[in-house]
């Protein structure tokens, strides 16, 4: 009896009417499709609003036949039953047998999701309520320090998903935020982020949310066992130390052996991936340091977004279009990168958050039946702010080798109002318009007595280079939860129809299995045996654990 044949997406008929319709207009300069009468049409034609965000796409090496065919692609791998299967709870992700749920999470009450066990929005909301009276006590001054002193300093510890979207949306909202809270993000298990922080911390005044689901990660609780010694060093009693540690976990045991209170753990489901969780208890940090009704807005603008994802048709769906232009590229035209380019400085941190979304998600070789997976997944996601950006990487976009599409993220008012201010943004808007324009258009910076000759020639851009830009009225966080929903739904949908599972993570474990059995061997080089790694990594060992050990 022979197997089931796996999915073979190259070989859809929308895939292989693609690649004819790529040959058709490979040669076509998009500049000549903004030329003349039909250009504004095309604007129109080629952008939409959803969610308080607006999208421009038409600087895109597309026309109406490849958005028909792309979303031809989209229902041949039927990404709206893909969609729905996770909207109803469905145990998406296939290899930890798990629902994927994170949409339930910032959905208000009265709408009700359930995955495989029954329904979850009961606990989503009691965990929230919990939340909000937590942050009110701490930012009211009811929840007091071990000497009775208001909390001023917030430290979240944690790695990976419970690191980066916390960390990008305080760090994107501290407008927000008030003046007398501070919050500070340990990670790296490196001692450089601790012997940074702590000298900035009075223990009196501050308290740490320990953000792990297991409550074992190796990074999270090493850092974790260091401040706690650092509390007890600088006099706050061991039996005190419930006033400034909380914890964020599945594991309610191991946080209670820690010595955290079990009234103070924020649990969150199984289901709550990390890359999709700061919309959970993870987001503590988010409500200690922004307050309750700024994170219930951010919820809501994601919640924007996810009812805009679920609902409108796949033409006018921007996840959806989002994620088909980089299909488009990666699939069609080879493009191995995308460049995150927000043209606010309070969005630096959101090109690593998308990082570990996009490549933690789709970064992948295998089908969900397990089959190899035969076309490119995943691109590698990178980028700056602007116009930092611009003195930086921007030439290689402009005149490099290779393709790289960008989307730019533009915000119309800026968060800072003085007089000063605005005329420093109109120029930041202008410096993100011109460069989109640029990639689009091409040019010549040669004179004209240059223009014949080498340098003529070096002072050339071809232009036809494809860029988004999403525009955002004001960066508030009802605008940012919709933009932050909008890059997971295109990194969903881009999974389905490469046929894999975004919610897994395999790649990032095997490292730190490896690392358990190293560390030791650093501690005493003499119990590394010949045959326990290849020379490389063996000598490597025996070098770093020779400095280590080496008396200074």
């Amino acid at each position: 009896m022979s197997s089931k044949p796996s999915f073979r997406l190259d070989q859809t008929p929308a895939w292989r009417a693609l690649l004819e319709h790529r040959d058709e207009i490979a040669s076509q300069h998009m500049r000549d499709w903004f030329a003349g009468a039909g250009a504004s049409s095309r604007v129109e034609q080629f952008s939409l609003r959803a969610a308080g965000l607006y999208l421009d796409y038409s600087k895109n090496r597309i026309t109406e036949k490849t958005r028909t065919l792309l979303t031809h692609l989209a229902r041949e791998c039927d990404v709206p039953g893909k969609r729905d299967a996770m909207w109803a709870g469905e145990h998406v992700n296939v290899t930890e047998d798990r629902a994927a749920l994170h949409v339930a999470l910032r959905a208000p009450k009265g709408v009700t999701f359930r995955n495989g066990t029954g329904e979850v929005s009961t606990t989503v909301h009691a965990t929230l309520d919990r939340m909000r009276k937590f942050s009110d006590d701490v930012r009211d001054g009811r929840w007091l320090g071990a000497t009775g002193k208001r909390i001023r300093h917030l430290v979240n510890i944690g790695i990976g998903g419970s690191d980066l979207g916390p960390r990008m949306v305080c760090d994107a909202l501290a407008a927000y935020g008030r003046a007398n809270l501070t919050a500070h993000f340990i990670a790296n298990i490196d001692p450089t982020e601790l012997a940074r922080t702590l000298p900035a911390l009075d223990p009196e005044t501050t308290l740490v949310v320990v953000c792990s689901k297991t409550f074992t990660t190796l990074e999270t609780m090493t850092n974790a066992r260091t401040i706690r010694a650092w509390f007890i060093e600088h006099g706050i009693p061991e039996a005190e130390l419930g006033k400034h540690f909380v914890a964020v976990s599945t594991n309610v045991e191991e946080a209670t052996r820690f010595g955290i209170c079990r009234d103070n753990v924020y649990e969150f489901g199984e289901w709550v991936g990390g890359r999709y969780s700061l919309w959970s208890s993870v987001g503590l940090i988010i409500m200690l340091y922004l307050g309750a009704q700024h994170f219930e807005e951010l919820l809501a603008g994601a919640h924007a977004m996810d009812e805009h994802f679920r609902t409108a048709p796949l033409e006018a769906n921007m996840p959806v279009l989002l994620a088909l232009l980089g299909i488009w590229y990666r699939n069609f035209f080879d493009a191995q990168t995308l460049s995150i380019a927000p043209y606010t400085d309070a969005l630096q941190k959101l090109p690593p958050y998308l990082q570990q979304l996009d490549m933690e998600s789709n970064g992948k070789s295998v089908q969900v039946d397990g089959t190899p997976v035969q076309w490119q997944t995943a691109p590698i996601i990178w980028g700056e702010p602007g116009t930092n950006g611009q003195h930086a990487y921007f030439q290689m976009l402009h005149q490099g080798t290779t393709l790289v599409p960008v989307d730019f993220i533009a915000v119309l008012l800026p968060q800072y109002t003085k007089p000063a201010y605005l005329d420093h943004h109109r120029k930041l808007l202008a410096n993100c318009f011109a460069q989109s324009e640029a990639l689009l258009q091409g040019g010549s910076m040669a004179t004209a007595e240059q223009a014949g000759g080498p340098l003529g020639e070096q002072r050339r851009f071809e232009g036809n280079r494809p860029s988004n830009t999403v525009v955002i009225d004001k960066l508030s966080p009802e605008r940012l939860g919709a933009l932050i929903a909008l890059y997971e739904h295109k990194v969903f949908v881009q999974a389905a129809i490469w046929n894999i599972n975004p919610f897994d993570q395999w790649g990032v474990e095997l490292g730190k299995t490896l690392s358990r059995a190293i560390e030791p061997e650093l501690v005493d080089p003499a119990t590394l045996t010949p045959d326990a790694h290849d020379a490389s990594t063996a000598s490597l060992i025996r070098l770093a654990g020779e400095a280590l050990n080496r008396k200074h």
